[in-house]
C-alpha cells in the first residue's frame, strides 16, 4: 500500500512542482525512486519528527504541499503539540503520513502500536482523516488529499496488504462504500483490518447468515447520510477497529446514529477495551489475542442474532 501511495505521489509531482516528501531517517525503499527524482525535494530531517513537522508547516506556509513519513505514532502523536499549533491552527498544507497503523508493527511493543491515532486526529479542528484498505484505495487517498489544500493524517498499511476489492475500481473515497447488501446486522469498518471483516462475512454466508459489509476510507469528514442511511436499514450496526474503542470510527458512528429520531439501528464495538496492548507478536496474532479476528466477529455476529431472537 505504501510503495503504491508513493508512486502515485512521485506521478503526481511530475505535474506538480509543489510538492515536497519529508522523512525521519525511515522510508529507504519507499521513496528512494522520488529522492532520485527530485533531490531538492526530498528532506531526510533525521530522527527529530517535531523537527521534520515544524520545517513541514514551514514550507507549507509558503505555498507548498509537504508530506511527512514515519512509521506508527511518530510523525503523528509524538509531533502532536506541532501539528495543532503549525499545521492545524495555521491550516498549514502538510499530509502526515503514518505507516503502520494498529498493530502492524506489533513485534516492536506498545511504542510502536498506532491504536489512538485516529481519535487524536480526529479530534483536531481542520484536520482531515483517512484510513485506506488497500493499494487501490491508497492511491485514490494520494489524490484526493492532494485535491484538498489543508492538512491532512493519511493512516496507512505496512505493505504487502491483499486487495480487498478485485476487479473494482475505486472511484471516490468520501462515501462510505457498500461491499454487501444484508439483513439485520451491518459490519462498518476501515484500513486493512476490513479483510477481518471480509473473511467474517464469507463464512457467515456459508452458514446462510448474510451481514452488510461496509468500508470507511475517509474518517474525517465522515459520510453522515450513509450511517444514517445504515441505521435505519439494520437493526444492529457493527464497527470493527483496530484501535481504542474511545474516539475512533466505532465513536464517530455512535455520534451520528445518537441524533436520529424514530426507529434506529443499536450501534456495536469492536475495538480495543482501552487498554494499552502490552504484548508482542505479529499483526495476525495480535488481532486475535485481543479479539478483532474473523473467528471473533463471526462469534460476535452469532451473538447478536441470537439476542434479536430473544427479543
Amino acid at each position: 500500500m505504501r510503495n503504491h501511495f508513493a508512486a502515485e505521489l512521485l506521478r503526481m509531482a511530475q505535474e506538480d512542482p509543489s510538492i515536497y516528501v519529508m522523512t525521519g531517517d525511515l522510508g529507504y525503499g519507499v521513496w528512494d525512486k522520488f529522492a532520485e527524482t527530485y533531490p531538492d525535494r526530498f528532506i531526510n530531517a533525521g530522527i527529530s519528527e517535531e523537527h521534520m513537522t515544524a520545517a513541514a508547516a514551514g514550507l507549507a506556509l509558503e505555498g507548498n504541499t509537504v508530506y511527512t513519513y514515519s512509521i506508527g505514532n511518530f510523525p503523528g502523536m509524538r509531533c502532536l503539540e506541532w501539528i495543532r499549533n503549525d499545521i492545524c491552527y495555521h491550516h498549514a498544507n502538510v499530509k502526515i503520513l503514518a505507516v503502520g497503523g494498529g498493530f502492524a508493527y506489533g513485534q516492536l511493543g506498545m511504542s510502536h502500536h498506532a491504536t489512538e491515532d485516529i481519535a487524536i486526529m480526529r479530534a483536531l479542528p481542520g484536520m482531515r482523516v483517512y484510513a485506506p484498505a488497500d493499494a487501490k484505495d491508497a492511491v485514490a487517498t494520494a489524490r484526493q488529499v492532494n485535491a484538498w489544500k489543508g492538512p491532512c493524517y493519511i493512516r496507512l498499511g505496512k505493505g504487502k496488504e491483499p486487495d480487498l476489492s478485485p476487479g473494482r475500481v475505486r472511484r471516490g473515497i468520501e462515501k462510505i462504500i457498500e461491499l454487501e447488501k444484508g439483513e439485520d446486522i451491518a459490519v462498518v469498518s476501515f484500513d486493512p483490518i476490513l479483510a477481518e471483516a471480509i473473511k467474517a462475512a464469507s463464512i457467515l454466508k456459508e452458514s446462510g447468515i448474510k451481514i452488510g459489509l461496509y468500508q470507511a476510507i475517509t474518517m474525517k469528514p465522515l459520510d453522515e447520510r450513509t450511517i444514517l442511511a445504515i441505521a435505519q436499514a439494520y437493526k444492529r450496526i457493527l464497527v470493527l477497529e483496530e484501535h481504542n474503542r474511545i474516539g475512533g470510527l466505532g465513536s464517530a458512528v455512535a455520534e451520528q446514529v445518537a441524533g436520529l429520531q424514530g426507529a434506529k439501528a443499536v450501534v456495536e464495538y469492536m475495538g480495543l477495551r482501552d487498554v494499552y496492548p502490552s504484548i508482542v507478536g505479529s499483526q495476525e496474532y495480535l488481532r486475535d489475542f485481543y479479539g478483532l479476528s474473523a473467528r471473533h466477529i463471526v462469534e460476535k455476529v452469532e451473538k447478536l442474532r441470537k439476542e434479536e431472537f430473544k427479543r
